[in-house]
């Protein structure tokens, strides 16, 4: 039985590994579907042919029109990762502008097994509406991977490498 994994990217530099992340989780067993934020589809704009061929259907990065069909299969988890200060902050206030943030929202209401890694920086994490946002989807339900054993916070401009392997294993984890 195939398992549907949607991954979802930001716009944040770790989103240039998507495709790798494609890879490894279809190797582990998932159906991959891949949605991104406007500006990270627009950030791996000459990519998105490739990812889709990939991954088998469309990269979506906007709302399907209404009495369109859904052509993505159902989830059956939602790894969202990068997730930036905007995401995490917007999921967890609830504002569905994109549509990355209207699905993983409407996912708490729907029960599917979510995970989150945020990548921000050192000076993001400052703002108090940050921790905020983490505690809210916690108690939400969603896996947030922050800290040790997930994504610790660098200083602005560094560069320092992106846990994947912890996020797809959380996946795996919420999922049995």
């Amino acid at each position: 039985m195939t398992r549907t994994l949607y991954l979802f990217g930001s716009a944040a530099p770790p989103v240039f590994d998507i495709a790798h992340v494609v890879n490894s989780a279809q190797e582990r067993g998932w159906d991959v579907r891949l949605g991104l934020t406007p500006t990270a589809a627009r950030w791996l704009g000459d990519q998105l042919p490739a990812l889709e061929e990939r991954t088998g259907g469309p990269v979506r990065s906007e709302y399907k029109l209404p009495g369109q069909p859904d052509v993505w299969p159902k989830a059956d988890a939602i790894l969202v990762a990068p997730a930036t200060f905007n995401t995490i902050n917007s999921w967890a206030l609830g504002i569905t502008s994109s549509f990355v943030v209207g699905v993983v929202a409407e996912g708490i209401g729907k029960g599917i097994p979510l995970v989150t890694m945020p990548c921000v920086n050192a000076a993001y994490v400052q703002h108090p509406a940050f921790h905020r946002s983490l505690e809210t989807l916690r108690g939400a339900g969603v896996r947030v991977l922050y800290g040790p054993g997930g994504f610790e916070p660098n200083q602005p401009g560094e560069k320092k490498p992106y846990p994947w392997a912890a996020a797809l294993d959380a996946v795996t984890a919420v999922t049995g």
